[in-house]
């Protein structure tokens, strides 16, 4: 079950390692994530949240995590 959490999580997490290491995960391509997922997402919640993205990438939801996305230019 998707919680506001995770959205929120998804909406301010950047990727720690490989090709769109620094990026935002919803900045990573779906192409991208649909190799992740054949390959096996990484455990834990950096995992789950990337399987997230996936889906709510497939969905075409990502209007709906935009708005959650932390003001980092402190206005």
């Amino acid at each position: 079950m998707i919680e506001k959490h995770h959205l929120v999580k998804i909406a301010n997490t950047k990727m720690p390692f490989g090709k769109y290491q620094g990026r935002d995960l919803l900045e990573i391509p779906e192409e991208y994530l649909l190799w992740l997922a054949k390959k096996g997402f990484p455990d834990g919640e950096l995992g789950r949240l990337l399987e997230l993205t996936l889906d709510i990438k497939i969905e075409g939801l990502e209007y709906l995590i935009k708005p959650l996305k932390k003001d980092t230019n402190g206005e």
